[in-house]
């Protein structure tokens, strides 16, 4: 039996509805979460340049792409993990301790910026697999293993590192190309992001891999008894966002010229997440698409940017955050019809 044919029919909506023209059908293929993301964006746009004649202008635009590239580059993949069923919530650990091991392994080779490189993708490779062995031969809860991997890999970071930055990478012409270069006006950083979240929306949209990811979330039963591999999926997913969570650990070091076992990678795991979940991700699985994280993505770095050019405590943007975060998953509820907990349905 096929295994595509059958995971198209499973009830995850990741089949496409009948097809509508005209304006109807445009809005209806953009979606009604995404031209609310976008709505929200237009306002927070032209709020915070209206308080601020700066903040429009294009030197500021790409300190805002600059700034959420890591950030958005670890939300993309955690839209595939959350949409077969999974999460991971040690992204940012993960990133850190491949920022270690990438100016360590750099330093100790000689100033070698692709042995630095191999070496922070090797782990992130192990550390990926490592998750998806856990969850599913384990057994573990994705939230419960994750988390423990959130400690454990923070805690490798800070022993290898002592807790403190490793290296100087700025003298290589590398590190400097990926965190200064710039190819036709755009950063090279923000290249990457494009580059992985186009791949990726490729994979989902139009590979029998991607309908199979939605049928897993949707209903793993249905999915095991049409014949897809669930583990070997699984485990893939999880090694993929080890190999990206590596690679935004690559770009940590490259901004900051040095690996940083926490600075700059904490945290990372509620931005992913809320940028996930606010692009219109089911947290259950079966739903999402890439061009919703990169709205709220978008969204989420003008807002901590407007709010750092107001000279705003930068703690509110946690708070900010936060909210969004539970304002997204309430609204992921309502639009499921599930009744609220303790009350009669």
């Amino acid at each position: 039996m096929s295994t595509t044919t059958v995971s198209k029919g499973a009830p995850t909506g990741s089949v496409p509805p009948a097809r509508r023209g005209g304006v109807g059908g445009l809005l209806a293929s953009i979606g009604a979460q995404n031209l609310s993301l976008a709505g929200g964006l237009v306002l927070l746009l032209v709020l915070f340049g209206s308080l601020n004649g700066n903040y429009l202008s294009w030197d500021n635009i790409q300190v805002i792409a600059e700034a959420v590239t890591i950030s958005g580059l670890l939300a993309v993949v955690q839209t595939v993990v959350i949409i077969c069923g999974g999460l991971d919530i040690s992204v940012g650990s993960q990133a850190g301790l491949a920022s270690v091991i990438s100016a360590m392994a750099f330093t100790s080779s000689g100033s070698n910026a692709f042995l630095g490189m191999a070496a922070a993708l090797g782990v992130g490779v192990v550390i990926g697999v490592l998750n998806g062995v856990i969850i599913v031969y384990g057994r573990v809860n994705p939230t419960i293993a994750t988390l423990a991997g959130l400690a454990a890999y923070k805690g490798v970071a800070d022993l290898i590192s002592n807790g403190s930055a490793q290296g100087y990478v700025l003298n290589d012409s590398i590190f400097i190309f990926l965190s200064r270069g710039k190819i036709a006006g755009l950063p090279v950083m923000v290249w990457l992001l494009i580059l992985v979240a186009l791949a990726v929306h490729l994979l989902l949209k139009y590979t029998d891999i991607g309908r199979n990811l939605y049928a897993i979330g949707g209903n793993d039963t249905a999915a095991r008894l049409a014949g897809i591999n669930i583990n070997k999926y699984l485990i893939a997913v999880y090694g993929l966002l080890g190999v990206v969570a590596a690679v935004a650990g690559i770009l940590l070091t490259a901004r900051t010229g040095s690996g940083q076992p926490v600075s700059g990678s904490e945290g990372l795991e509620l931005q992913s997440i809320t940028a996930a979940a606010l692009g219109g991700c089911a947290l259950r699985g079966g739903k999402g698409g890439i061009g919703g994280t990169l709205l709220a993505v978008a969204l989420l770095g003008a807002l901590e940017n407007g709010l750092t050019v107001q000279g705003i405590n930068s703690f509110w943007q946690d708070v900010a955050q936060g909210a969004l975060l539970v304002v997204a998953v309430v609204i992921q509820q309502r639009r499921s019809g599930e009744r609220a907990v303790g009350l009669p349905a």
